[in-house]
């Protein structure tokens, strides 16, 4: 134990540990002021005007149907493995192996094979598959109508999401009706990582791939990459922090009628989308687990070459 304190203390993370008791004490001073502004009378009457939820326009669907269940685990799954593989490629500066493509398959291209590494073959992997999965979700959502719970039709979005703000500050939540529409400060971080984020995202990543980054030179002076290298990574932090938000919100503010929703279809407290939940997250940690260099070497090798 003594020695891992003493590696802790040597480390680069121990200079940051000063961040948790300034951010505890920013908590503290931002409860107080929103329960300052909430006992005021300009405050109550802010938050009688703006409590906090904007209308959606007549017909508006409700409820989560099948696909969206499945589509918000198939993101979940993608997106830890996008992240971490994402984290390993920043990080790795010696990796275990390569993966070279096959030029003599069914994909044949005039330039020679890039060689990469096992992490960003994973990456890219994960990637290909979080994009189909992404052009099946804004079919659907459009097809459906549902793009109206999480796409602004509104301007009193921003002030109700000021207010939703204020309440989640003063530890006095927003009642909480996901079934039907979200809060204005859900709509705006929805759209913000669906229209914007996850773009973004994709963008920049193609930008960077290996193989195609020499093919986009003649733009480098409109897109440098270097531009592409600064966007992707904070969008990275983006969706790391919108899941933490995102996952403590919904056990915090009744897990099992918001797992429900989400995970079951259906708007009451049973236990069946807390099932489904758990059981998608056995899932998720056996894939963590067979992510191991072993296994990926033997499934890349049958896309390409693996080698030390």
């Amino acid at each position: 134990m003594a020695d891992l304190w003493s590696r802790f203390r040597q480390s680069r993370w121990f200079r940051l540990t000063w961040i948790v008791p300034v951010a505890l004490a920013a908590l503290a001073v931002i409860v107080v002021f929103a329960n300052v502004f909430r006992s005021s009378p300009a405050g109550a009457s802010f938050l009688i005007d703006y409590p906090g939820e904007s209308g959606l326009p007549a017909g508006s669907p409700v409820g989560f149907p099948a696909w969206l269940q499945w589509q918000h685990f198939l993101n979940a799954f993608f997106l830890l493995f996008i992240v971490r593989t994402g984290w390993q490629v920043r990080t790795t500066k010696r990796p275990r192996a390569y993966w070279t493509r096959n030029n003599s398959g069914l994909v044949k291209t005039k330039n020679p094979p890039v060689r990469i590494s096992l992490p960003l073959w994973l990456h890219l992997s994960m990637d290909s598959l979080w994009v189909v999965n992404g052009i099946v979700f804004f079919a659907l959502i459009f097809a459906t109508g549902q793009w109206v719970r999480i796409v602004p039709t509104n301007w009193n979005i921003f002030p109700n999401a000021i207010s939703a703000g204020i309440q989640y500050a003063s530890l006095n939540w927003p009642t909480e009706d996901g079934w039907v529409n979200y809060n204005a400060l859900q709509t705006l971080s929805y759209f913000f990582i669906v229209f914007i984020a996850a773009p973004l995202a994709l963008l920049t990543g193609i930008r960077m791939a290996p193989g195609l980054a020499a093919r986009f030179h003649s733009i480098e002076k409109a897109y440098p990459i270097t531009a592409a290298r600064a966007v992707h990574f904070p969008v990275m932090i983006a969706f790391v922090v919108f899941v933490i938000v995102h996952v403590t919100l919904v056990l915090a503010t009744g897990a099992l009628r918001n797992l429900n929703h989400m995970y079951a279809g259906r708007d009451d407290q049973s236990w069946w989308g807390f099932g489904i939940f758990a059981a998608s997250i056995v899932v998720m940690a056996l894939a963590w687990v067979a992510a191991r260099p072993s296994i990926l070497t033997s499934v890349a090798g049958r896309t390409g070459s693996v080698r030390r």
